[in-house]
């Protein structure tokens, strides 16, 4: 399996996720209950986050590479509380930001909120953001209507990197001592999370699938799903193995770069 997924394989991705995500609000009982991993959220106001989320990162792809802020969908039609409606204003949601990414390109400039983390702000880097946002959220769904699966497989080993790249890659010094953190799939990727004077780098490290390695330091092993479900505070870090100082791991999640 690649390192990283291809273009094409990304927007084949999101389209199967929404698909995933809308069959979990076609299931609900009611639209009204409340989401377990996001309880300040009813399913209602999932699915309208993810269409009306969808909507805004296709406006903003549209709006060019020269775009300084993130676009609103001018004109878009409020999410409809009828479900039929509902679940047809989520498939164009979709097709939305899958018609811009595709149009724009992998390589195009996009405007994004991550700066300085170590993903290019293109729309190769926006699309591999999009897949995780749906997969995660496609987990919520899941979960609120007891039918939660495991995430594919090429989406989870993506999204570990993409996640350490992405959201906690920073160049705002490291508040504590130095650290390095290793997370371990056991489907065969690794990488190493160094936190510094420097900021958070992530870099891959090599191992076999179905290594159980003897990291130095602080390391967290589990499935690649595991792993990504627990970076988004989806399952407790409990769940999986820990070795080394846990407070490392505490550290982390308490820290806030933009303060």
């Amino acid at each position: 399996m690649r390192e990283t997924l291809e273009f094409p394989d990304l927007l084949r991705l999101i389209d199967d996720r929404s698909t995933a995500f809308r069959a979990a609000i076609a299931a609900a009982p009611s639209l009204d209950v409340q989401v377990p991993t996001c309880p300040e959220w009813t399913l209602f106001d999932l699915a309208e986050h993810i269409g009306e989320g969808r909507r805004a990162w296709a406006a903003t792809i549209a709006a060019g590479p020269t775009a300084t802020t993130k676009a609103a969908a001018e004109g878009a039609p409020a999410a409809p509380r009828e479900r039929e409606a509902l679940l047809a204003w989520l498939a164009e949601s979709t097709q939305e930001l899958v018609s811009a990414l595709r149009e724009a390109g992998p390589d195009r400039g996009c405007w994004s909120w991550w700066d300085d983390s170590q993903s290019p702000s293109t729309c190769g880097a926006v699309a591999r953001h999009q897949l995780q946002q749906m997969a995660v959220h496609t987990y919520d769904a899941q979960v609120t209507v007891d039918a939660a699966e495991p995430l594919p497989a090429e989406v989870a080993l993506d999204g570990v990197e993409e996640f350490l790249f992405t959201c906690v890659a920073t160049t705002v010094a490291w508040p504590h001592e130095p650290a390095d953190i290793e997370f371990h799939a056991v489907e065969g990727r690794s990488w190493r999370l160094s936190l510094t004077p420097a900021g958070a780098r992530t870099t891959r490290i090599a191992t076999a699938a179905g290594d159980d390695p003897d990291a130095a330091g602080t390391a967290i092993r589990g499935t690649a799903g595991e792993l990504v479900l627990a970076l988004y505070d989806r399952i407790p870090l409990d769940s999986l193995k820990l070795d080394g100082d846990r407070r490392h791991f505490d550290r982390l999640a308490a820290w806030d770069p933009s303060e």
